[in-house]
């Protein structure tokens, strides 16, 4: 059980990911027993293991920050918006591009489905930010690029919506840490508190399975011969969500089932 832990790299295989094959090679090493690879399925299901599919984690990764961030920084957010009444946002930005996405259909075997694409690399630009306690969300689109005079717009349009205090949860954007959008933060730090991410951690932000959702909603096979339908089709997903806060809210339950990071009410 130790072994399977720790994973293949530890025992001298060059992948990071265990398959059955190499489970059965492993016990057969370390016991001499030799399974067949079937029951070797069965086995793993029964101890409590999944086939799953992997994600990619940055090698730049600095632990100590992601778990002082987990401990410490979010329950100090979290007392603290409770304590003001506050909002906590999580901030982030999309592309939608107007050739669409895959994702898997029914098709006779044999025969790969296919999505007609006009080719267009040009992508609907969207910020987004979603609401700890309630779920609510903010989004705004733009034609050109993510930059810090979108950003501060983009802001702008949530302070002018709220009255509370806003704890803005973000990354590392260029856009984010820029000297004019940290003058921005300044000027308005009545109403805004900022809380960078630690570096290389998306998956720290649940706003990620927002997206994703919305993807499927909205470009999953499907095509868009104008640029003007992906941008319909986008905003239709997002205000479907924005109806709806109480499915961005079961988006954190799933964020937090899956993920390592537990966004705790208690503090």
């Amino acid at each position: 059980m130790d072994l399977l832990e720790a994973g293949p790299l530890v025992v001298g295989c060059e992948t990071a990911c265990w398959d059955a094959v190499l489970i059965r090679v492993l016990i057969w090493r370390e016991f001499g027993v030799l399974y067949n690879r079937q029951y070797v399925c069965t086995l793993l299901h029964n101890l409590g293991f999944s086939f799953q599919k992997a994600r990619f984690v940055s090698d730049h990764l600095d632990t100590a920050k992601r778990l002082a961030w987990l401990e410490q920084k979010w329950p100090t957010i979290l007392r603290a918006a409770k304590r003001r009444q506050g909002l906590i946002l999580f901030e982030d930005e999309a592309s939608f591009a107007q050739w669409g996405s895959l994702s898997y259909t029914w098709a006779r075997r044999g025969q790969q489905p296919e999505v007609p694409t006009s080719g267009k690399r040009k992508g609907y630009k969207v910020f987004g930010a979603i609401e700890y306690f309630s779920g609510r969300l903010f989004s705004h689109g733009i034609e050109g690029r993510f930059n810090s005079d979108s950003y501060q717009a983009f802001l702008q349009t949530i302070l002018a919506q709220t009255t509370q205090h806003l704890f803005l949860i973000h990354d590392g954007a260029r856009y984010h840490t820029s000297a004019s959008t940290q003058a921005f933060l300044a000027t308005h730090s009545a109403r805004i508190t900022e809380h960078p991410l630690p570096s290389y951690s998306p998956d720290y932000n649940p706003i990620e399975y927002l997206w994703r959702k919305t993807k499927k909603r909205a470009t999953h096979n499907k095509y868009f011969k104008e640029f003007a339908a992906v941008v319909v089709s986008v905003d239709k997903a997002l205000a479907y969500f924005a109806a709806h806060p109480e499915m961005v809210l079961d988006l954190f339950g799933l964020y937090c089932k899956e993920s390592d990071f537990a966004l705790k009410q208690a503090a």
